[in-house]
């Protein structure tokens, strides 16, 4: 069914059929009345983009948000998409009436007066990204380009519940968006005269709450939350998540959606750094491995993450290498998980890098991957010996092959905050690769991937 959105000036934004090329998806916010972030119900203030994620406004979104401050020409916009001169001038006059699209200035043109070109306005739309690891919670707020303007970090007991993990997520949410809505409402009384939106007299200083949600610019998308699977990606259904079976069956993506008042996209942490990376331009087919509390691996295969028919690719650490080895948290016996965590439990960082390369080698060899890279909290606090340890392998593998040997690295860092030092070493790293790649899982499909 239909959704209708406050707008920027306060008029109503339906979800439904896109004017300027397409039909627009429909959505739900996770429940008829459902208390949103700030107090809000049911919806959330300003523009609604997942109503334009229409094939034709989302080429244009994209090409809008890679040609950055410089802009593009709607010239330009119609030669790359495709689209006529008309279509263009439809879809780029809606964005810039919903504040998605602003001038950026005048480019000379080859013959005749200067072309206007168009920017994206990334505050006009916003993604929060929640890494829920198995002890700790790490939580990002994005504008549209990815650039983090807003993250918390939390200690979290994965098994302390389901009631009690829910409410620590919503605590969070709230704080990261309350942070950030009070930023155009301080503007606004700033500048605003007596009786105007924002002053004395306003409908602010009156309590007139659905005015001031009605005026409020900034829209919050939705919300991305990553975990240690396995889990339904479609349904937002967990499994038995290793060494938490009592997760198995419950319906996260609805739970929280009634929760916050948006909707709500649920993936394997892993999944989620892989997307993250390959939107951040990491390109072609690979494997990114996570070893932290678990192990698991996000595959991306020729630029598009791979999840499988169930969504259930990916389960790295439980491939059995040694039959009759350690019993590991899933059950069964010898998996790399269990073997690469055992040797880290003595101490023995070597032996827990050449069983990751030995995973790793299978995988070369199954999906004729372009590269391994490596993350997670174990890896990023002995890099070189992990980095090595893997490349052992693999080059062991393709001598015997005669293939040349696949790259291994250390994976890229974590957007605006992943190269930041804050003492934890290389959790800060990968956790919040981890939470800004759930967030891309909300803006991903606004722009026009499938694998969001």
């Amino acid at each position: 069914m239909n959704r209708t959105n406050g707008g920027p000036d306060g008029r109503g934004a339906t979800v439904g059929t896109d004017t300027a090329g397409g039909t627009g998806a429909t959505g739900t916010t996770g429940g008829t009345g459902a208390t949103g972030p700030a107090g809000r119900t049911g919806t959330t203030a300003g523009v609604n983009l997942l109503g334009l994620r229409s094939h034709n406004t989302a080429l244009v979104l994209d090409l809008l948000r890679t040609a950055g401050a410089e802009g593009i020409s709607r010239l330009e916009l119609a030669e790359r998409t495709g689209l006529t001169p008309q279509a263009v001038s439809k879809i780029t006059a809606r964005l810039r009436a919903d504040g998605l699209a602003a001038d950026a200035g005048r480019r000379a043109s080859t013959g005749g007066k200067p072309r206007t070109v168009l920017r994206l306005v990334p505050e006009a739309g916003h993604a929060v990204g929640v890494h829920l690891d198995r002890d700790e919670l790490r939580a990002v707020l994005v504008d549209l380009d990815g650039t983090v303007v807003g993250e918390r970090n939390t200690p979290l007991d994965l098994g302390a519940g389901a009631d009690a993990v829910l409410t620590r997520v919503a605590g969070v949410v709230e704080e990261l968006w309350a942070e950030r809505d009070e930023i155009p409402r301080a503007e606004a009384v700033a500048s605003a005269a007596p009786g105007e939106p924002g002053g004395p007299g306003g409908p602010e200083a009156r309590g007139d709450e659905a005015a001031v949600r009605g005026r409020r610019r900034l829209s919050l998308l939705g919300a991305g939350i990553a975990l240690p699977g396995p889990l339904d990606h479609a349904r937002g259904v967990l499994h038995r998540v290793t060494g938490f079976p009592e997760w198995d069956g419950f319906p996260l993506r609805d739970a929280l959606s009634r929760r916050l008042g948006v909707p709500v996209v649920v993936d394997k942490d892993t999944n989620a750094a892989a997307l993250g990376l390959a939107v951040g331009g990491e390109g072609g087919s690979f494997a990114y491995l996570h070893l932290g509390t678990g192990l698991g691996a996000g595959l991306v295969i020729g630029g598009s993450v791979h999840r499988g028919p169930r969504t259930g690719a990916g389960e790295f650490g439980h491939q059995v290498l040694q039959l009759d080895g350690p019993r590991c948290g899933c059950g069964d016996r010898g998996c790399i998980e269990a073997l690469c965590l055992g040797a880290m439990a003595r101490g023995d960082t070597d032996e827990a890098a050449r069983v990751l390369g030995t995973g790793a080698a299978n995988l070369v060899g199954l999906l004729d991957i372009d590269r391994v890279l490596l993350g997670g909290r174990i890896v990023e606090a002995a890099p070189e010996a992990f980095v090595r340890g893997v490349r052992e392998v693999l080059e062991a593998r393709a001598r015997r092959t005669g293939d040349t040997p696949v790259p291994v690295r250390i994976a890229s860092g974590g957007g605006q905050g992943g190269g930041r030092d804050d003492g934890e070493g290389g959790r800060r790293e990968s956790g919040q690769r981890v939470a800004e790649g759930a967030a891309q899982s909300v803006l991903a499909p606004v722009f026009g991937r499938g694998d969001g």
